[in-house]
This record gives structure tokens, sequence and C-alpha cells, in this order.
């Protein structure tokens, strides 16, 4: 069960000289910033493996100090999204890896610097369901984040290869954020607001965490006009504009899960055919075995353009796109693929009305998502060359994407 309680661990040790940000603060002011970090680490409930994860994370960025826009190497290009380009760097000083996410604003200086305030909250974010955060500057035209590199990608990157994620691992995903989500509401008072694919992320450890939450309201609005694919997973009650809280970001997890679970974002629902081309098989909807069916009425065919998998019709326009999920009935996983209780699941997250949606005390109560040894052996294959879902590779990391999977099952 999600709601098992682990035991106490000691305190985490930490290097007195944690960096807090581009502007150098008084030795008293860091040593009280430690102490006040100390206790809320205290506050965490560990087991010994994070603990030793997120002591190293805090040793290295103690190295990191003030960052500069001189100090980066580039390495490569890791993706692009909401307005900014997020390259892999390393930080000369420290020799550290990162992801360095550049975003360029025309703004003015005033608003740039709140920006950057903003921004700092992240230093205090440290859990193992959250990307860690090194710093935030800025530097010709643009605000740089500088964040921890995960090796593993976003799951948006690895559905593109794997095809479909299993629900071995789904299951892993659901409880990791949840468990961010929680971290954020408790522990700062802060709404994620963008939990999509793209934007939890996995490494060969076999963690999973959360990044690009909202934290800088100042970023957001000044960014407004580049989050149409963000609105894409955004909860009813959000488009129509009506008071959202922690309860959207329960709806768009849940709509995440059903595109990671059948390879392709869920709107509209793929019919029968394209059912039995994603599963190798014909899928059956209820006790009776009629084809599945989860499209409540005719309508001309299409899809979001943020669509992956083998739907090829044409793309539905975002205005289209968008009345569907406030109009419409809500996606569900096919029957007769997904157990019973992930199913549940998914369907408790995806109810329209948020005063009826789960809350994360329900989600996190909820059995049947613990992690379960997988059917076959942790060598599940995402190479390009091998689509078939059926198939099993001879060996245990056969491409990067089988890495990545091998390690969340066996995490």
């Amino acid at each position: 069960m999600l709601a098992r309680r682990k035991p106490v661990l000691p305190a985490l040790t930490i290097n007195p000289t944690i960096a807090e940000g581009p502007s150098p603060t008084s030795e008293g002011a860091s040593e009280a910033n430690l102490v006040d970090l100390q206790k809320k680490l205290e506050e965490l409930e560990l087991d010994e493996q994070q603990k030793k994860r997120l002591e190293a994370f805090l040793t290295q960025k103690a190295k990191v100090g003030e960052l500069k826009d001189d100090d980066f190497e580039r390495i490569s290009e890791l993706g692009a999204g909401n307005g900014g380009v997020v390259t892999k760097v390393q930080h000369r000083p420290s020799g550290l890896i990162m992801a360095r996410k550049l975003i360029h604003l025309e703004i003015k200086p005033a608003i740039r610097n709140q920006i950057i305030r903003e921004l700092q909250v992240l230093h205090e974010c440290n859990s193992p369901y959250i990307v860690g955060f090194y710093g935030a500057f800025y530097s010709d035209g643009e605000i740089s984040i500088c964040m921890e590199h995960m090796d593993g990608g976003s799951l948006d990157q690895v559905l593109k290869e794997a095809k479909r994620i299993p629900e071995e691992i789904l299951g892993k995903v659901s409880i990791a954020v949840l468990r961010g989500l929680a971290y954020l509401r408790e522990k700062h008072q802060i709404m994620h607001r963008d939990v999509k694919p793209s934007n939890i992320l996995v490494n060969s450890r076999g963690e999973i965490k959360l990044c690009d939450f909202g934290v800088s309201g100042q970023l957001i609005d000044s960014m407004a006009n580049s989050f149409v694919g963000t609105r894409s997973y955004m909860a009813p009650e959000r488009l129509q504009g009506t008071h959202y809280s922690v309860q959207s970001d329960i709806w768009s997890m849940g709509l995440s899960l059903v595109e990671l679970a059948i390879g392709r974002y869920p709107i509209p629902p793929p019919d029968a055919k394209e059912l039995e081309a994603i599963f190798g098989r014909p899928v059956v909807d209820g006790e009776e075995g009629e084809p599945h069916s989860i499209s409540p009425r005719p309508r001309p065919p299409g899809r979001p353009i943020s669509g992956h998998g083998m739907d090829s019709r044409p793309a539905m326009a975002i205005f289209e796109l968008l009345d569907y999920i406030v109009n419409e009935p809500p996606p569900k996983l096919p029957n007769g693929v997904f157990t019973p209780d992930f199913q549940e699941f998914v369907n408790k997250c995806l109810i329209k009305n948020p005063a009826e949606r789960a809350d994360l005390k329900m989600l996190t109560l909820m059995g049947g998502l613990e992690p379960r040894p997988p059917r076959q052996p942790a060598t599940f294959c995402a190479c390009k060359k091998r689509r078939d879902a059926s198939y099993r590779c001879p060996t245990r990391a056969p491409c990067d994407t089988g890495m990545w999977l091998s390690a969340l099952y066996v995490s």
C-alpha cells in the first residue's frame, strides 16, 4: 500500500557551503539557511538509498557557487519546449554535468529580476522526486535555469522509442509523481501546473522526477503564449478559466498515464482497429466481449499536434481539441489489457468534476500500484529495429531506451 510509512532515519549530514544563487550572501546568512534546510530535510521520509543520493547531490551543489555564462561548456542539445531549449552542459569550475534550460525573453529589467528572485525558491525544493536545482541567472537576453542532468531523458522521449510503457513501470511512475506533487503541495504550497510526459524525467539509476513546475508566476505570465502543448494536458476547469487547485495536476497525471500506456495522446480516443494495432490483438470491452469503443459520438477524425503512435488521421486543431476536453467524456484505459487496480486509479484521476476527482491523499492510499516483479526478465527492448511489442532482447541493455526501462524495472 502507498500509505506505508518508512522508518525514521538519522539526520542528513550536509556540507555547510551550499550556494544559494547568483547573489552572494553573508556567512551568517548561509549558516542560517543551512540549519533551515537541514531541518526541512529531516522531515522527509527517505530510505537509506534516497538519503545517500540526496546527500551526494547537495555535496556536489556546494561546489558550484555563483553561476556565470562563461563557466559552461555545451555538450549537446537535450530538447526544446515551452519557449526554451535544454542543453547538456559541463560546469567547468566544478566539473559537474548539468541540464541548462535557456529561455529567451524580451522583458524589462524589473520583471527579469523578479523572475530570478522567484526561481530561488527552487533551492529549497529537495526531494527524491523533484529534479535538483543548481541555480538561475540572466545573460544576453536569456534566463538560464541549471538543473540536475537526468540521463534517461523525459518519458515522452522514452515513449517515442519504446512505443508503449509497461504497466509495471507506470505504477512506479504514478507513485513518484504523486509523491512529488505531495511534496510540492505540503512543503512549499506549490502546484506543478504543467504535469505531462515531457516533464517527468528518468535516469539510469531508476529514479523518476518532476521538473518544470510553476514556481515563478512572473515567468509563467511572460511565457503565456508558448504553452500550446501544455494546454492539451490541462484539466477542464483550467481550460474554462475557473478556480483550480492541485486537483488539476491530478487530471494531467491521469491523462499522461493513459498516453504512456497506449502509446499516443489519448484524445480523440483510439477506435477498435487502432487498439488492435497497438496491442497486437482484438481489445474487448465488458463481459459480453463487445469491441472496445470509447468515442462518445461520431465526430470528424483527427488527433492533436502532440499525438504519438500509429494514428495517421489529420491533425486536430487546438481549439477543437480543447473543446473536446471540456465537453466530451474523459479518456480511459481499454479493458482486458491493464489490471483493474490501475484502471481504477486512472479513472479516479480523470473525473471531470474536480470536486469528485480523487485527491492526493485518496490516490496515495489506493492499493495496486506498488512495484511488482515483471512478467518477464527486465530485458525489454525498444530498439528502432524491433518494433514488435512482444520481442524481448537477448541482452539486458541493448540500447539506451532499453537500459532506462530495465533500470525502472529493477530499481
